[in-house]
């Protein structure tokens, strides 16, 4: 029997963020579901080694891998669109539900528990894969703002401000420690 879960996971390369803004540089969800893969793992790590709280690097990667997964089926929706109210929240989450029900669906019956708990985020990685998504929605307005492109300032100022308000000291630390180097150009970066 032929099973298309990863034909499906491929597909993510054909969604397009931030569809409503103007772009200075494309970014697909693949694309995003990867860096937020890598903030995921650093903010397991920082929790875990520099915080001393228990916390799986690698189950916070894999999980961060896959949370966009559902967008195969709903597109990326615009931020201000999906949480507009609280009808249109439980009308949403619907509608992931659902494509998550089918995504499992293309997997063998002996893989689907794996999958399950990393789609449906158990395991207790939300708030790091969370944290990893904003951080990495800050760091696309920070890029587009390196190249001029003022329409993501207040994407960024809002996004910033959600990030302190977390109370995430894993958060706080990769900003204090690592956000600059998201700032220089890459001759600043070289060591």
């Amino acid at each position: 029997m032929d099973y298309n879960f990863y034909a499906l996971i491929s597909r993510l390369k054909n969604i397009d963020r931030w569809a409503l803004m103007r772009n200075a540089d494309r970014e697909n969800v693949m694309e995003h579901s990867h860096m937020v893969a890598v903030l995921a793992q650093a903010l397991a790590v920082i929790r875990r080694d520099v915080l001393g709280l228990p916390c799986s690097p690698d189950r916070c990667a894999a999980a961060a891998l896959l949370h966009d997964a559902t967008e195969i089926f709903t597109g990326d929706m615009p931020t201000p669109v999906k949480y507009h109210d609280e009808e249109m929240r439980r009308a949403y989450r619907k509608v992931e539900e659902g494509a998550v029900t089918k995504l499992l669906s293309g997997l063998p019956e002996a893989m689907r528990a794996e999958y399950e708990g990393l789609l449906r985020d158990e395991g207790g990685v939300r708030d790091i894969v969370k944290a990893a998504d904003t951080l990495s929605a800050y760091i696309k307005c920070l890029e587009e703002l390196k190249t001029g492109n003022m329409e993501f300032k207040s994407a960024a100022d809002s996004t910033l401000l959600k990030l302190r308000r977390m109370d995430m000291p894993e958060v706080d630390y990769f900003l204090d420690n690592f956000i600059g180097g998201f700032e220089k150009t890459i001759d600043e970066l070289s060591i």
